[in-house]
């Protein structure tokens, strides 16, 4: 450990010796003898110093005790309590105006179509992510020594996992599932989901997904059975809560998987882990992430009443769009009334909009947000980029990036927030937008009405297929579909990532001009060009970089395994895949 040095100050004293210009070395001949006279000038020039020395100290002092002080002052004005007794503190880009500078550029966006991107060319990379090796061998008898042919390993037992979350959280909990069961030789039951309070859906798996087609997908790699066999139940009394219940930690690693759970399956022959998401960790062995890649691509159908229905919404959206070659734009507008008192966001609705936003909080998160250690910020959560984009601003950016008002846009959201007010600007800007309740009759959609992730299930398919994806807030949901576009893409997401600290700067300057505006929107579609083929090194794979997120090239080689998967390039039957094969054909090319 290096030790503090500390310095004299120039002029000062050390035990009464005064030291000279040698470097601190002494002189090795004495000095001659001082005058009285000398003498007396000599003492109160050292006594000046060392009263200068000493008050120069304690200013020093004083500042240095005095900066902390300040900092800590600056840091509780900007995000402590503090501020809330003095007012927010002004910064730039924290305040939604929006509105404003919409009226003031609304003559120039309306009236500029000069410069219309042809949605065809809107992606310029062609970079493809290298091809990996065959696809490992995941069956456990073959990481054993074993073959198929000559010896099944006995299974160790039944796992039963409960997912929860929305449509896509639950799906990312399925998929690991069906690798813990690999992991462990395990009988998977088909996963339980949770009624959540937010999103209110009893749906089942089966309502979702393909049951039949989820078992054989996976025959041959996981064993899966619809419930847990009379005799196991006997044992405790058909009570699931009897079942010996794990609650794993978060991003378990395979070494936790095999050293405490494993035991305790053995043990009793049937598991139960809840809650089940986020339970394994992103890195493991390739056998185990290719049986990800073939629950989330393959084996993950949606069910045939979900999967007719999105067929028929995509088609529409194409005959809508003849006049772009049936290419539309789809957006994720996270703008719904839950999102935006949850965001903490404050728009133009003043103190009425607070009180609105305050109870929404309150009601679906209890206490959540009023612990005493929280501090609600809406001006920062917008400079930060953590404030969903409104409807007009996501007109805004799509108009300055070129798509016109001839442009087919599909809204994959649920409610929008105040739709009357918020809505009206983005149609205004694009006079062909559509819903999945505009594109479908009212008899159409009754039985999906009040299940929130069966009304997903159609916005992921009609999104996926879309030639442009627009997420505005991040999530669960974008970041499947980002993966899955690359799945069928060839690596490449196709996605709008708004720079949104760079765009509630522009959204807040009344001085600026379109031409500017579209200059910076050109550089963030640019920007978005460019992220969307990025792909992590395999080595690199962690929580942030996952595999559902970038499932290149690791799930690439799950084409060959797919009896479906033509010469022609046309994709049968694989995951949400399955519909409009005529699109699927189109998108390998």
């Amino acid at each position: 450990m290096k030790s503090k040095i500390h310095h004299q100050p120039n002029g000062g004293s050390n035990n009464g010796v005064i030291t000279g210009s040698d470097n601190g070395c002494r002189s090795e001949s004495p000095s001659p003898p001082l005058s009285p006279n000398r003498r007396v000038l000599r003492r109160q020039r050292r006594q000046t110093l060392l009263r200068a020395s000493s008050f120069s100290l304690r200013r020093n002092l004083r500042y240095l005790l005095l900066l902390p002080m300040i900092y800590a002052s600056g840091l509780l004005m900007c995000v402590g309590p503090f501020s809330g007794l003095v007012g927010w503190v002004y910064v730039p880009g924290s305040v939604y105006r929006s509105p404003e500078i919409y009226r003031k550029l609304k003559d120039d966006i309306l009236s500029d179509n000069s410069t219309a991107l042809e949605l065809s060319s809107v992606w310029k990379y062609k970079r493809r992510p290298k091809m990996p090796k065959p696809c490992p061998n995941s069956t456990v008898s073959s990481h054993l020594g074993l073959t198929r042919e000559s010896s099944h390993l006995a299974p160790s037992g039944y796992l039963i996992v409960e997912a929860n979350g929305g449509l896509n959280q639950q799906r990312s909990a399925i998929c690991n599932a069906v690798a813990v069961a690999g992991l462990l030789n395990a009988v998977l039951v088909i996963p339980q989901f949770e009624f959540h309070a937010i999103w209110k859906d009893s749906s089942t798996f089966g309502d979702i997904y393909d049951e039949d087609h989820f078992i054989s997908s996976l025959e041959g790699y996981v064993k899966i059975v619809r419930d847990v066999p009379d005799e196991i139940m006997t044992r405790f009394n058909y009570n699931m809560s009897s079942i010996p219940t794990i609650r794993v930690q978060a991003w378990a690693t395979v070494n936790y998987y095999n050293g405490d759970v494993y035991p305790v399956l053995k043990e009793h022959g049937v598991i139960r882990i809840s809650p089940f998401a986020n339970r394994l960790a992103m890195s493991v062995p390739p056998y185990i992430q290719l049986l990800r890649c073939i629950a989330n691509y393959n084996a993950l159908k949606f069910s045939s009443p979900i999967s007719t229905l999105a067929e028929k919404l995509v088609d529409r959206m194409v005959e809508k769009s003849s006049e772009t070659g049936g290419k539309y734009v789809s957006v994720h507008l996270r703008f719904e009334e839950d999102m935006v008192a949850f965001s903490c966001c404050l728009y133009e609705g003043g103190r009425a909009e607070k009180s609105e936003m305050d109870v929404i909080r309150q009601k679906s998160w209890k206490g959540k947000f009023k612990r005493r250690d929280r501090v609600i910020r809406p001006d920062l959560n917008r400079v930060n980029g953590k404030c969903p984009l409104s409807p007009l601003e996501v007109g805004m950016m799509l108009r300055g990036m070129g798509f016109d008002n001839n442009t087919s846009i599909y809204l994959a959201s649920g409610r929008i927030y105040q739709p009357e007010k918020h809505l009206a600007p983005l149609q205004e800007m694009f006079s062909r937008l559509y819903t999945k309740e505009s594109l479908a009759t009212p008899e159409e959609l009754a039985p999906f009405e009040g299940y929130s992730s069966r009304m997903a299930a159609l916005d992921y398919t009609v999104s996926l297929l879309s030639e442009v994806f627009v997420t505005t807030q991040g999530g669960n949901f974008p970041h499947f579909l980002m993966g899955h576009r690359r799945f069928l893409y060839g690596g490449h997401a196709k996605t709008v990532i708004p720079d949104k600290p760079k765009l509630v700067l522009l959204l807040q300057d009344m001085d600026v001009r379109w031409e500017v505006f579209k200059k910076e929107m050109k550089l963030m579609l640019g920007e978005s060009d460019r992220k969307g083929v990025m792909v992590p090194r395999v080595r690199k794979i962690n929580r942030k970089t996952s595999i559902y997120t970038y499932p290149l090239p690791e799930c690439e080689c799950i084409f060959h395994l797919s009896s479906n998967f033509s010469a022609t390039g046309n994709i049968q039957n694989l995951g949400a895949l399955h519909p409009t094969s005529n699109l699927m054909n189109t998108a390998r090319l």
